[in-house]
C-alpha cells in the first residue's frame, strides 16, 4: 500500500497581495510622450513624418505648429527626401555607371529611412550630419 508523506499544517494560505512578484505597479509611467495637435503621441507623429518622405513631412509641417520634436523630424524627412531624390536623379544622368550608383544608393536609403523612423518612434532626435543642422535652424 502507498503511504502518504504529505504533512498538513495549520498555516494560513498564501496571500498574493503581500508577495512582490505578483504585485502590479500602481504608479503611472513617469515619461509619457506628449500629445500633438493631431491627437497622436509625438513619437508616432515623428515616425510618421518619414513614412512617405517629402509628402508626409510637408503635411506634418503644415498641420503641426507647436511640437518641436515632430517639426524637427518633419523638416529632416523633407531634407533627406530631397537629398536622395537629387542623388538618384544625378546618378541616373551618368551613362554606363549610373545604374550601379542607384543600386548602391537604394539599400543605403532604405537603412537610413528605417533607422530614422525607429529613432523617432523611440523618442530620439537623431541628428544627421548637415541635414540635422538645417532642420534645427528651421525650428528657431
Amino acid at each position: 500500500m502507498i503511504e502518504n508523506k504529505i504533512k498538513m499544517t495549520n498555516e494560513p494560505p498564501v496571500n498574493f497581495e503581500q508577495q512582490t512578484i505578483f504585485k502590479q505597479s500602481r504608479e503611472a509611467p513617469s515619461a509619457q510622450p506628449s500629445i500633438t495637435g493631431l491627437g497622436l503621441s509625438e513619437n508616432v507623429a515623428g515616425s510618421l513624418a518619414y513614412l512617405l518622405g517629402f509628402f508626409s513631412g510637408f503635411i506634418l509641417l503644415m498641420v503641426e505648429r507647436e511640437n518641436r520634436f515632430v517639426r524637427y523630424h518633419a523638416f529632416q524627412s523633407v531634407y533627406v527626401s530631397i537629398l536622395f531624390f537629387t542623388l538618384f536623379t544625378a546618378a541616373g544622368m551618368i551613362p554606363m555607371t549610373g545604374w550601379v550608383t542607384e543600386v548602391l544608393l537604394m539599400p543605403i536609403g532604405l537603412v537610413v529611412w528605417i533607422i530614422l523612423m525607429l529613432n523617432a518612434h523611440n523618442g530620439k532626435a537623431m541628428r544627421l550630419w548637415i541635414i540635422g543642422r538645417f532642420a534645427e535652424k528651421q525650428l528657431h
